[in-house]
């Protein structure tokens, strides 16, 4: 097998890996322009929910350690999906940059290989 080869075949496997991040990430929109997901996690959880944690956090018969340090952990794990949820779409966006970066490396390295 020749380096050729060898460049060609690194490639498409660098095209395969990032597909499924584009893949995952085409998932991601399909399923935040559903009605339901959007009923329950982006109004539900991501607006409904934080606000009541946040509005729970001041309330006075929330104030011992352990329900401010549930409150809290709660808050995070909104922030924790919403970052997660960011970053599929980041990835997704990187990986079909490199996608068309390598099927043009991996087209010139064919047209060169064709010319010889």
């Amino acid at each position: 097998m020749s380096s050729t080869d060898i460049q060609v075949q690194q490639i498409e496997q660098n095209i395969k890996d990032s597909q499924v991040l584009v893949d995952m990430g085409d998932a991601l929109v399909r399923l935040r322009n559903n009605r339901d997901f959007q009923k329950v996690i982006q109004k539900g959880y991501f607006e409904e929910e934080a606000i009541r944690l946040v509005m729970a956090k001041a309330d006075p018969s929330m104030q011992s350690p352990e329900s401010q340090k549930s409150i809290v952990s709660q808050i995070d794990a909104i922030g924790g999906l919403a970052s997660y949820f960011q970053t599929v779409i980041y990835k997704a966006q990187q990986a079909a940059k490199a996608i068309a970066y390598d099927t043009e490396m991996r087209d010139e390295i064919l047209a060169a290989g064709d010319e010889e």
